[in-house]
């Protein structure tokens, strides 16, 4: 059977950005292990991306305003009959833990910003092709350096990001916990749907339907186009897919 591939869209541009940090998070993780030069040209890339982001927006402040009002949705919990108080009691233990974090950290990225050596490299990086030894002999000598300095320069780097990256882990799965939805039909290549306040849609689609969804809306309302991927694929008159609203 195959398996199903999921999208997500947000529908504010809060979630959207949080979307494109875990994104970035991601990356940095996969490649921050591994020792090939151009693993970790990859590693600063998708570094300066994310500081880039944490330079245009407070996400500290966002996101410290997100787990409070999270944290007044757990504690409504609380009267609830027949809900679980230990976990809930846990969930809210280790949103405080993360709240605390966020707000002990200096703004997210500012180390980062900081440091030195990245400075030095990092408007080079948004020009094609502009690690080369000859544009950046600095990082050509850093990258010649024994891979236990290299890992440890690079652990530190995320070691500055560990508030952000587990305060935005928590907050993200709390919010995909929520969804409700389920199969839904769609008709000549089009759905919509009440949002009812949603941040969050997520779709599940076999890819042997050939096709990829096109989403638009906000909190109350979103419409979703399916288009082909190529000339060998037609939209079904009729298709099943997962639909959930967090």
């Amino acid at each position: 059977m195959t398996s199903l591939t999921l999208y997500e869209h947000p529908l504010n541009e809060q979630v959207r950005i949080y979307l494109r940090l875990e994104y970035l998070l991601s990356q940095l993780d996969e490649v921050s292990g591994l020792s090939a030069p151009c693993h970790h040209i990859q590693f600063f890339r998708s570094l300066f991306d994310l500081q880039e982001i944490l330079e245009q927006v407070q996400v500290k402040a966002d996101l410290a305003k997100d787990l409070d009002k999270l944290k007044k949705k757990l504690k409504a919990w609380a009267d609830v009959p027949q809900v679980d108080q230990t976990q809930l009691n846990q969930l809210l233990d280790q949103l405080a833990a993360h709240q605390r974090a966020v707000l002990q950290a200096k703004r997210f990225g500012q180390a980062l910003k900081e440091d030195r050596f990245l400075t030095s490299i990092k408007q080079r990086f948004s020009i094609p092709g502009g690690s080369c030894s000859f544009d950046l002999p600095n990082f050509h000598y850093w990258l010649h350096q024994p891979l236990a300095a290299r890992q440890s320069a690079i652990q530190a780097w995320m070691e500055t990001l560990a508030p952000l990256r587990h305060a935005l882990a928590f907050w993200l799965q709390l919010t995909r916990e929520s969804a409700h939805g389920g199969t839904a039909t769609v008709q000549q290549g089009f759905y919509q749907q009440e949002a009812d306040g949603a941040c969050l849609i997520r779709l599940k689609i076999s890819p042997d339907l050939g096709v990829y969804p096109l989403v638009s809306g906000h909190k109350n309302r979103f419409a979703i186009r399916f288009m082909p991927f190529d000339d060998d694929h037609e939209v079904a008159d009729n298709m099943s897919v997962h639909i959930s609203v967090c």
